[in-house]
């Protein structure tokens, strides 16, 4: 059964970093399109960022040159290093796997568009 596990949120100051790991079983990531997700409290869900194994990527411009989205296709894991963290970034990040590739206009992608979800990990940026 695929299975996606989000870990390495927690608790940060302003200016600080996190990196946030997804880890797939039961599929692999290539070469459709994976990504980040997130959703604060009281808001809706926004793709972060996204990334496929042609080479296509995309950023939320509220983290684009702060949020750097990676994926090792033989550990079938994908990685957000999140650095100059805001509390703007506070919310909870699920990461997701599409079955199309990431061809979504230069934006990370709605969330209709992806298959697999996480459970989330919950980031906190204290100002």
């Amino acid at each position: 059964q695929a299975q996606l596990v989000e870990s390495g949120g927690g608790s940060v100051q302003a200016g600080g970093s996190l990196r946030l790991v997804c880890e797939a079983s039961g599929y692999t990531f290539s070469p459709y399109c994976v990504g980040w997700f997130r959703q604060a409290q009281g808001k809706e869900r926004e793709g972060v960022a996204s990334i496929d194994s042609l080479g296509i990527f995309a950023y939320a411009d509220s983290v684009e040159g702060r949020f750097t989205i990676s994926k090792d296709n033989a550990k079938n894991t994908l990685y957000l290093q999140m650095n100059s963290l805001e509390p703007e970034d506070t919310a909870m990040y699920y990461c997701a796997w599409s079955r199309r590739f990431c061809n979504f206009g230069g934006t990370p992608g709605a969330g209709h568009n992806f298959a697999y979800w996480g459970q989330g990990t919950q980031v906190f940026v204290s100002s």
